[in-house]
């Protein structure tokens, strides 16, 4: 079972372990991870699941959409090379101790 590290903006530090298959976002919510707000329930509509992924993890992610870097545009916090939409991270045994950096703020 794949475990995904979230580090808040503060440095705080909540692994989970998930299932294969849901996505980051959900499994930040359901496990009580602060910092996700996910207000469009994971549609990619509202960039408030926006998250910084770092390598080398980038490289293991599917490539960035069209309808997610849109998004990115309208983040609450800087946008950087890093920056993606955590409804968009569907979770594989790959993804296996990723780090997911929340920003400061999402609304």
């Amino acid at each position: 079972m794949p475990t995904i590290h979230y580090i808040s903006a503060d440095g705080d530090k909540t692994s989970v372990d998930v299932l294969p298959g849901k996505r980051v976002m959900q499994t930040a919510q359901t496990s009580g991870v602060d910092g996700i707000v996910g207000e469009c329930g994971g549609q990619a509509m509202c960039a408030t699941c926006h998250v910084y992924v770092g390598a080398p993890w980038q490289d293991a992610l599917q490539p960035l959409s069209d309808a997610e870097d849109v998004m990115l545009e309208d983040t609450v916090c800087e946008r950087t090379d890093e920056s993606r939409l955590s409804c968009q991270i569907v979770v594989t045994e790959e993804l296996d101790g990723i780090t997911i950096r929340l920003p400061k703020a999402q609304i």
